[in-house]
């Protein structure tokens, strides 16, 4: 299929003549765009935000800066203003995520170690992130979850890669102070 070799960008601007290539677009970057929407706002919003995302793609698609190979910076930056729509239920979610407290299991293997601390840290993580910005929350969860790079993140977001850089430092200390010193920021160290 001759979408298959096309990027994004070329894929948009023929989709302006024939709408119908458009799919393409959808069938490459829906899933990341929909994972990303079911971690922002729960699973039961995911779908109408990621169908909300591309219907929006769809109707601004004539504006695409085609000078960007890749969508996915640009496809992000709609989420975002989307999942604002649907901030409540977004923070609602993350209340309740902040209230659960989590029973320590009586035996484990050293391999779920870290996944039983993750899990305590949970609800801590999650009242540290009620306690950010609007802004700060979208710039953290843009670079965790979407993973997207610092430039990629400040394209989603309008904004320059300096204000990323400096915004996620002020951040960093944010959670960390919040979470009592602990950094969940710090690399794993590779086992090799």
């Amino acid at each position: 299929m001759v979408t298959l070799t096309m990027d994004d960008s070329t894929l948009i601007g023929n989709s302006v003549g024939d709408p119908e290539l458009f799919a393409s677009l959808f069938d490459r970057h829906a899933d990341e765009v929909h994972r990303y929407a079911a971690r922002r706002l729960g699973p039961e919003l995911a779908e109408d935000v990621t169908a909300e995302v591309f219907l929006v793609a769809f109707r601004s698609r004539a504006r695409y800066d085609r000078s960007r190979s890749d969508a996915r910076p640009w496809l992000y930056g709609i989420a975002t203003n989307v999942v604002a729509q649907h901030r409540r239920a977004e923070r609602r979610r993350t209340q309740a995520m902040a209230k659960v407290t989590v029973d320590r299991p009586g035996s484990f293997d050293e391999r779920s170690a870290d996944r039983v601390t993750a899990e305590q840290l949970q609800p801590r993580l999650a009242k540290a992130l009620t306690k950010l910005s609007a802004a700060e929350r979208d710039l953290l969860l843009l670079l965790a979850w979407a993973d997207l790079t610092y430039e990629d993140a400040a394209v989603a977001l309008g904004i320059p890669v300096g204000t990323v850089r400096s915004r996620l430092h002020r951040l960093r200390a944010k959670v960390r102070r919040a979470l009592g010193g602990i950094d969940p920021f710090k690399e794993e160290p590779t086992h090799g």
